[in-house]
């Protein structure tokens, strides 16, 4: 079997998966509300840990900053200096 082949039986499958869902979905006999509900609240806490983690490493990289900052000023102070 070549890959066009296989990739379309693969296509087709999906094809004919999908409109079975559909077709049970707007039938009402499968309830994907409790689903969606569910995976959509796990999403908002991935997403407010991923925000939490952007932030806390936003405040590490300007600090980071600060600091460089800081030793460039010394350094400037110090050739000053000499």
């Amino acid at each position: 079997m070549n890959a066009y082949v296989k990739y379309g039986l693969f296509f087709l499958g999906g094809v004919a998966l999908g409109a079975i869902g559909a077709v049970a979905v707007s039938r009402g006999k499968l309830d994907v509300k409790p689903f969606a509900t569910k995976v959509l609240s796990h999403g908002m806490d991935i997403k407010d840990a991923l925000v939490a983690k952007a932030e806390q490493l936003r405040e590490d990289v300007e600090d980071m900053a600060a600091e460089a900052r800081a030793a460039q000023e010394e350094r400037k102070a110090a050739k000053a200096d000499a």
